[in-house]
């Protein structure tokens, strides 16, 4: 037994056995029903060998944390723990009785010590065993708790009676709450939901949860209350038990009090209409209203959609404009310089020819000398005039290359100006440069690469009677994600500077089979046409030559490329 005190200070026994089961398993003397029935029936009473009942453990040995290590011959050799009610064999081996019956209830058992076999005859109490076992050393069980004890196991029942750390249940009975021996008198002073308490009008002594949850409060003859029709205006308070004449007493009163405050829910109520209906006359028009801004708002996004494609375009070509007008820049300094340097070559040259006309002036009746003099600027004349060739044929090329620049087409259509035609047409009647190239063009930012080419005093078939003019495919940086072969339809077209805008135009579809429609492995394809596309007198004699430039045309059709 162990004493606590309750709330009102009064002395309360609680003895072991009130233990939860949980945590005096160890203490339990009664076997669980899967255990077999004990194979000997003690002759002593447990008392008689100092053992307690409520003390063994269910199964196995004891699992108390012994001070010593305990030797081998106290373990058992089944379980392994320190011997429970220790049974020797005839083998001379020891075992718990509990794990000696679980042997013997197997079929031809044997010892798992030395595999003899087992009989139940052979079997015997080891009392000095037993003796010695349970004097042994141990710490309290309630260790994990905080308690420092250390008794004999024979002890642990004594001191757990009366220890302070041993976990126990609420005295009372009906408080599902555990807690240790030391903590009893402040559960039943402050926590435990069942300890007596007092009401504070009647001051009848009753549990606390009586209080809290019967509604005690409420029929307290003692309680102070206030009128249930304090809401309508009621302000009486009083004692519970005044209540009831009260209330009949001014109960003409009371009905008169929710009469008001119904009238005035009523006339509350009608406001409330009143406002409603306002709010639903509007409500056409505001509905109408939303729906015109939702529309507006709709017009809007979609507006500021294409503005944002129309912003995504015009950053893409501000940027390809900025990289253009860089190579620009750069190709109209080189530009400069090859100008400045061919002026300084005329004017050289037109020195050398004016000191050769003096000499030539002079040394007609000279000597020879003088005619070797002439011959070495005959020479360099001449050299001159081979750089000067050089330097017009660069010039024209950078004049071209600037024109590439310039002119760059991302939809399909080209307008190639070709300026100085005389001279150009010249320099191909003299094998200088047979052939002149257009800038590229594209069919989108991200499509084919193609270009013009011409031949101003024709080519092949046309060669010296026509214009021969031609369509190129070349490599491009996105040609990995276009189809193969080309496949769109090309028309190419002298465009009439006149009036009358007679423009010549041819058009052709590419023939998937031919190597110039392919996808390009080299920086261009070779180039397919037209060598009769105009001849030169019906190009000379029009309005297609004004100010010594004509216009070439070349449109790709784009209608039906994907999308990138």
């Amino acid at each position: 037994m162990s004493a606590g005190r309750s709330a009102d200070g009064r002395e309360v026994q609680i003895p072991l056995q009130q233990v939860a089961p949980s945590l005096i398993s160890p203490l339990s003397a009664a076997p669980p029903s899967h255990r077999p029935a004990n194979l000997w029936p003690s002759s002593e009473p447990t008392a008689q060998q100092g053992v307690p009942a409520g003390f063994l453990p269910l199964h196995g040995g004891f699992r108390d944390h012994f001070v010593e290590t305990p030797e081998a011959k106290y373990c058992c050799e089944a379980c392994r723990l320190v011997l429970c009610q220790p049974r020797q064999t005839e083998c001379g081996h020891r075992f718990c009785n509990s794990c000696i019956c679980d042997i013997l209830s197997r079929p031809n058992p044997v010892c798992p010590a030395d595999m003899e076999p087992l009989f139940r005859d052979k079997i015997f109490k080891d009392v000095c065993c037993h003796r010695e076992i349970m004097s042994l050393k141990v710490y309290c069980r309630s260790e994990a708790n905080g308690c420092q004890e250390q008794m004999s196991l024979q002890q642990i029942p004594d001191h757990l009676n009366v220890c302070p750390f041993f976990e126990v249940p609420c005295p009372l009975g009906k408080c599902k709450e555990r807690m240790m021996r030391k903590e009893i008198p402040d559960h039943l002073s402050w926590k435990c939901k069942h300890r007596e308490t007092t009401c504070e009008f009647c001051s009848t002594k009753m549990p606390l949860t009586d209080l809290q949850l019967s509604g005690h409060q409420h029929d307290c003859p003692k309680a102070q209350v206030s009128c249930q029709f304090h809401r309508y205006g009621c302000t009486f308070k009083g004692l519970n038990q005044d209540m009831r004449q009260h209330e009949s007493t001014f109960a003409a009163e009371h009905l008169k009090m929710m009469a008001n405050r119904n009238l005035s829910l009523e006339n509350k109520v009608e406001d409330v209409k009143g406002e409603l209906m306002e709010r639903y006359k509007v409500l056409p028009a505001l509905s109408s209203r939303l729906s015109e801004l939702e529309n507006q708002n709709e017009e809007l996004r979609e507006k500021n959609r294409q503005m944002e494609q129309k912003l995504a375009t015009m950053q893409k070509l501000m940027s390809s404009h900025s990289e253009k007008l860089l190579e620009v820049e750069l190709e109209l300094h080189s530009l400069r310089l090859l100008r400045d340097e061919v002026e300084s070559l005329r004017g050289t040259l037109e020195s050398v020819r004016t000191r050769l006309a003096a000499l030539e002036q002079g040394g007609r009746g000279g000597s020879g000398s003088t005619t070797h003099t002439l011959a070495s600027l005959e020479t360099q004349l001449n050299r001159h005039d081979d750089m000067l060739s050089v330097h017009e044929i660069r010039l024209a090329d950078m004049d071209l290359r600037f024109q590439v620049l310039e002119t760059a087409s991302y939809n399909g259509t080209l307008i190639w100006k070709i300026r100085d035609y005389k001279r150009r047409k010249q320099d191909a009647v003299a094998a200088k440069t047979l052939s002149l190239y257009s800038q590229p063009f594209y069919t989108g930012y991200f499509g084919y690469k193609m270009c013009a080419r011409v031949y101003l005093n024709g080519d092949g078939m046309g060669k010296g009677t026509h214009l021969s003019l031609f369509f190129v495919v070349m490599r491009g940086e996105y040609d990995a994600l276009l189809p193969w072969p080309f496949k769109q339809k090309v028309t190419l077209m002298l465009m009439d500077q006149g009036p009358s805008r007679k423009h010549l135009g041819d058009a052709f579809k590419p023939d998937p089979n031919s190597s110039s429609f392919r996808r390009p492995v080299a920086e261009m394809n070779i180039a397919s046409g037209c060598p009769l596309f105009v001849s030169q007198t019906v190009l000379e004699t029009g309005t297609y030559i004004k100010d010594d430039t004509i216009f070439i045309k070349v449109t790709v059709d784009t209608s039906d490329l994907p999308d990138l």
